[in-house]
């Protein structure tokens, strides 16, 4: 066009500066098709708002394998120094070809040792699929020993020993609460504290035909061996929740023993009255 002035500017620039920038631009480009492509693989594995998955929960305790650790214990523990085979003999069903047949254990030059009493205390799962029983021993030699025995099982699901034992301290034990049911409330309805006290006199009793009288349909309750009498009911409380109420009481034995007890009794308004659902424990469990 007339009068027009064009001009063309020529900008001058490095050739390694151009380089550069195209080559973050490019890169820049990959990192985001990255975070697509993993919030794409999430979303596939995970959508949200599902639940995410949940941690395996623990294996319960396996019964054979205490037994396994207890019946160690009690043969470990037992020697006796004028018989220096017994001790292997006894734990050559555990000892194997890997451990020697004392399984780490020498008795003395001395002495003997027996087992009055034994079981398992605590259990927790060791560092490569074994799981670890601690076991208590009453001997009368060394007193009351704690043993932590190590039990697998191998490829075919047999029991063996996972490595020596361990001789452990006991549980941590802190002092006993006089009267743990100081918080709750006390059970004011005088028909339901009426009930109890019935109940718990013929349970302690045995009258099991006059119990039945005070139980619901369908209760499972079973007396102890050792005949008691109800002397007296000295707390009756509500527990936690409201379902059950915690009875304290003493009670006598027939030759002249005296015992201070509590109880947990189950209970339920049934009409106009009060009902037992179950005393203490559950013979059925």
């Amino acid at each position: 066009m007339a009068g027009t002035d064009t001009r063309v500017v020529v900008l001058r620039r490095p050739l390694w500066r151009l380089r550069l920038g195209a080559a973050l631009t490019r890169w820049v480009f990959y990192g985001l098709a990255g975070v697509g492509l993993i919030a794409t693989a999430r979303y596939t594995v995970l959508p949200p708002g599902s639940p995410r998955p949940a941690a395996r929960p623990p294996a319960p305790p396996d019964s054979a394998e205490e037994v396994f650790a207890t019946l160690f214990a009690r043969r470990y523990l037992t020697w006796d120094a004028a018989d220096p085979t017994l001790h292997q003999q006894q734990l050559a069903g555990f000892a194997g070809g890997e451990l020697d047949p004392d399984a780490g254990f020498q008795p003395p030059a001395s002495g003997a040792q027996t087992v009055q009493w034994a079981d398992v205390v605590q259990e927790r799962p060791g560092p490569e699929g074994d799981r670890i029983y601690t076991v208590g021993a009453e001997t009368d030699h060394s007193g009351l020993v704690y043993l932590d025995v190590d039990v697998a099982r191998d490829s075919e699901r047999r029991l063996r020993l996972h490595g020596y034992p361990a001789i452990v301290g006991p549980p941590l034990v802190g002092p006993a609460t006089a009267d743990p049911d100081q918080g709750q409330t006390d059970v004011s309805q005088r028909p339901l504290a009426a009930v109890v006290q019935r109940a718990l006199r013929n349970y302690l009793a045995g009258s099991v035909f006059n119990l039945a009288a005070d139980l619901t349909t369908g209760a499972r309750v079973s007396s102890p061996s050792q005949p008691l009498r109800l002397r007296d009911l000295t707390s009756l409380k509500w527990a936690p929740g409201g379902r059950s109420v915690l009875a304290t009481l003493v009670a006598d034995a027939g030759d002249g023993a005296q015992f201070t007890l509590r109880y947990e009794l189950d209970v339920v308004p049934v009409g106009s009255r009060w009902e037992v659902a179950a005393i203490q424990t559950d013979p059925t469990a």
